[in-house]
Formats: structure tokens, sequence, C-alpha cells
């Protein structure tokens, strides 16, 4: 079983910054890749950013050049940094893991609660 806790949302006024953790445990863990997604209300969830083990990062057309993702292998965290905030920016993101299943070579997906990031005008 894994399990992912965030941690870091919060309100912020347009142009501030804030930081998220997501933080993955479980026994015997193998993680390719960890990220975040968003959800405004009304929409579809979104990318946000992923990054592999390996270090290789994607983010979303509209966090470009604003948001930056890292990694911490040794503590299975991954962390997102978001600068210039914006009203659109706010949603519940979640963390995701792609946790990679030993047994069958496979691959599962697994998501955190949810933690919600509001930015004011």
């Amino acid at each position: 079983q894994v399990q992912l806790v965030e941690s870091g949302g919060g309100l912020v006024q347009a142009g501030g910054s804030l930081r998220l953790s997501c933080a993955a445990s479980g026994s015997d863990l193998r993680i390719a890749a960890m990220g975040w997604y968003r959800q405004a209300p009304g929409k579809q969830r979104e990318l946000v950013a992923t990054i592999t083990t390996a270090g290789t990062a994607k983010y979303g057309d509209s966090v470009k050049g604003r948001f930056s993702i890292s990694r911490d292998n040794a503590k299975n965290t991954v962390y997102l940094q978001m600068n210039s905030l914006n009203p659109e920016d706010t949603a519940v993101y979640y963390c995701n893991a792609v946790v990679v299943l030993t047994a069958t070579l496979s691959f599962r997906d697994y998501w955190g609660q949810g933690t919600q990031v509001t930015v004011s005008s």
C-alpha cells in the first residue's frame, strides 16, 4: 500500500509564491515518477508538472516558466515551487506517484487527497 501526504497549500495573493510538498511511503517502494495535477471547479484535471527518478521534468503549458518541480529520491518526496501565481492557478492540487509493481513489471498510479491552492486577485 502506498500513501501520499501533501502539504503546503493555502491562500496567497496574485503574484505571490507557494511551495507544495508530497511524501510517498510504503513498503518496498519503487517509484518511477512523481508529479502534480490540478483540478479547478467545473474543469477537468490537468497536468501541472511531473518528474522522473532520473530528473526529467515535464510541465503543463500554463505553468511553464513560473513553476518548478524537484524531487528528493532518498525521501520519496516531490516539491512544487509555484511563483508568479495568478487567480487562474486556483485549484485543488493532487500529488501523483507512478509506482513500479515488480511482481508484474507494470506501473500503477497513486493519488494524494489533494491540497487547496487559492490565489486572490
